[in-house]
């Protein structure tokens, strides 16, 4: 009779341990989403006095800076990983066409707030980049903990479901394009 209390008990104590860390997982993948947001809006807040600075220098890219706010709108509003994929994206390959009307015109380049919003534009990108990469390894791990055996026993049990990860848009993978055609 103890040999069966034992064994209950260690199945117990195993399922436990199982349950405990998918629950870690779970928060893990809810913070590191919260690191993302976290960026995502410095990044919003700097966008606006990135392209003010531009704009005055590059009047004629009025679709450039009008797609920028757009997308930004967009990316703000979407409320998950899924949801957040195409205005990201977008939003991404907009700051980086901005980048590159912005290499044309060489007194805008020399100006020090330019300079400014440049760097710290392109730290946060990296932050954003290190965040997501965060959050796509923990999704990762709870996918895994999720599918296979013993586990996904325990994560059916209690509802545990997989999380999406967060991926590059079809927009983030083509190249930046510029038509400077009717430049002043």
């Amino acid at each position: 009779m103890i040999w069966v209390g034992l064994a209950f008990g260690g199945l117990v104590a195993w399922a436990l341990v199982i349950y405990n860390r998918l629950v870690a997982l779970r928060v893990r993948a809810s913070n590191s989403w919260a690191d993302i947001d976290v960026q995502l809006k410095r990044r919003f807040d700097l966008v606006p006095n990135l392209v003010a600075a531009v704009q005055g220098y590059a009047a004629h890219e009025k679709a450039v800076f009008e797609d920028v706010a757009k997308l930004r709108a967009q990316a703000a509003q979407s409320p998950g990983p899924a949801d957040r994929e195409a205005p990201e994206s977008g939003l991404s390959s907009a700051i980086k066409t901005l980048f590159a009307i912005a290499e044309n015109y060489p007194d805008l380049r020399a100006d020090q707030n330019f300079r400014q919003l440049q760097t710290q534009l392109a730290e946060i990108e990296n932050n954003i980049q290190h965040a997501r990469r965060y959050y796509n390894a923990v999704v990762r791990d709870m996918n895994t903990a999720v599918q296979t055996v013993p586990s996904n026993l325990i994560a059916a049990l209690f509802g545990f479901r997989r999380l999406d990860y967060f991926q590059a848009g079809d927009a983030e993978r083509e190249p930046v394009s510029v038509d400077m055609g009717d430049k002043p």
